[in-house]
């Protein structure tokens, strides 16, 4: 079976196409911007469309038997009844919704929310905080939404024409039974001001949401009639690849750094995500610092704009080590997922005899305490956690080793490459599986 996987992330497109669990010649990528404004984070879809048609055009696809993809999530948006667009992408590091965020947890109650949805209600990291943005500011807009959802059934639906998600998708949307995988939380959808007929239904990631109509397949340059996975987030696929044990632990960095505790018993609590895996009855407890990858090119960008990538990650490698100094700094330069009030970036300390290799250790040191301060209050809710940490995503490997210098106690690190595209191969595998036993 040859399987076209393709990880749409916060910034760029990769494709590849795996057979028997491997990626067949290489990966292809594709960028695309997303807008900053303020508190506001966007991206246009017609832009995530040209990058998939142009990773996709670098490969020879047509031979594929299936397409299985991931998405980063939330990536909220509104569309029509054709499926088309009414709205940009909305994607995670959006801030735009903190107000209407404490006005829902106020109309629902805290505890309540958090029984209901498995998370409190995070501007743009819980995606109803965006719907209700748009219900209140833009209400227009979402009454003339046929659909609202994520990228995933956005895609879905231009490509196949199937309106759908995932439990994990749904999970991040804010108004799903997370803990129990029971449906759309009627409560919730009507605090927030969506109706129930306007959101995707919710299939197990291993099932095949639709097939692959004529249109859309002369412009990806793949087979018509080709059947399409629901479409999963990333680290979910990663998760999967690895068996979705209990108490496993998987650490992708990117743009983001996302920790990610496999569990079968979900706990919900104020200060963790908690996601369903997406297929069958397993859960993640997620930590993330919502910008790593984008706070190291910011530096780079911003301080270093004369040496080259090159010469400045070697330059970050040389100063993992070194002493504190007197400027610090808050690294929040996209805000907080795991907080209402939203922080901000900022270096302090800062004096004329400051340098920028001081700024630079300062946000070397605040990103590796950040990252290892998440153990242990995964470790004071789920006990036990196995010390065998999967490692995945576009760091290299001094940004990794930034990221798992302050964790207590002993770890041992096995980088994955490629793991959330053979994690969707694995994926796609068992789909094909399901398909073929209801058809006996």
């Amino acid at each position: 079976m040859r399987v076209l996987a393709l990880d749409i992330g916060s910034s760029s497109v990769k494709a590849a196409v795996l057979k028997d669990g491997k990626v067949v010649g290489r990966c292809a990528k594709a960028n695309f911007p997303t807008q900053y404004s303020g508190v506001r984070a966007e991206v246009r879809p017609q832009e995530i469309l040209s990058a998939i048609a142009k990773a996709t055009a670098q490969l020879n696809a047509r031979s594929a038997d299936v397409l299985a993809l991931c998405t980063m999530a939330p990536s909220w948006l509104a569309m029509d009844g054709k499926g088309k667009p009414l709205t940009n992408i909305i994607t995670h590091q959006d801030r735009r919704s903190v107000i209407i965020a404490h006005e829902l947890e106020h109309r629902i109650g805290k505890a309540r929310h958090l029984k209901l949805s498995g998370n409190r209600p995070f501007p743009g990291g819980i995606s109803s905080t965006t719907a209700a943005w748009f219900a209140e500011q833009h209400p227009a807009v979402l009454r003339k939404a046929s659909l609202v959802g994520h990228l995933n059934t956005y895609l879905l639906r231009r490509w196949t024409g199937a309106r759908v998600t995932d439990a994990s998708n749904a999970s991040f949307m804010g108004v799903y039974h997370t803990t129990k995988l029971s449906g759309w939380s009627e409560e919730l959808t009507d605090a927030v001001g969506v109706r129930r007929e306007q959101l995707p239904n919710v299939l197990d990631g291993g099932e095949i949401a639709g097939r692959l109509s004529a249109a859309s397949a002369v412009e990806l340059g793949l087979p018509a009639g080709l059947p399409v996975l629901p479409g999963i987030m990333d680290t979910s696929a990663a998760v999967f690849l690895l068996g979705a044990k209990d108490r496993t632990l998987f650490n992708v960095s990117g743009s983001t750094d996302v920790l990610a505790l496999c569990v079968d018993d979900p706990k919900p609590h104020e200060q963790i995500l908690t996601r369903a895996l997406g297929t069958g009855r397993k859960w993640m407890a997620v930590r993330t610092i919502a910008s790593v990858g984008t706070t190291i090119s910011w530096l780079h960008d911003t301080l270093f704009a004369d040496m080259s990538r090159r010469s400045f990650y070697s330059l970050i490698a040389s100063k993992l080590d070194c002493p504190a100094s007197a400027v610090s700094f808050e690294p929040y330069l996209a805000g907080d997922r795991m907080s209402i009030e939203q922080k901000r970036g900022s270096f302090a300390g800062l004096s004329l005899s400051s340098s920028r290799e001081s700024m630079l250790t300062a946000a070397i040191d605040s990103l590796a305490r950040q990252s290892g301060a998440r153990i242990p209050l995964l470790q004071q809710v789920y006990g036990r956690i196995c010390r065998d940490v999967a490692v995945g995503g576009g760091v290299g490997e001094s940004i990794a080793a930034i990221l798992h210098r302050d964790w207590p106690g002993k770890w041992h690190f096995k980088v994955q490459n490629e793991a959330t595209l053979r994690g969707l191969y694995a994926l796609a595998e068992l789909a094909m599986d399901n398909n073929a036993g209801r058809k006996a």
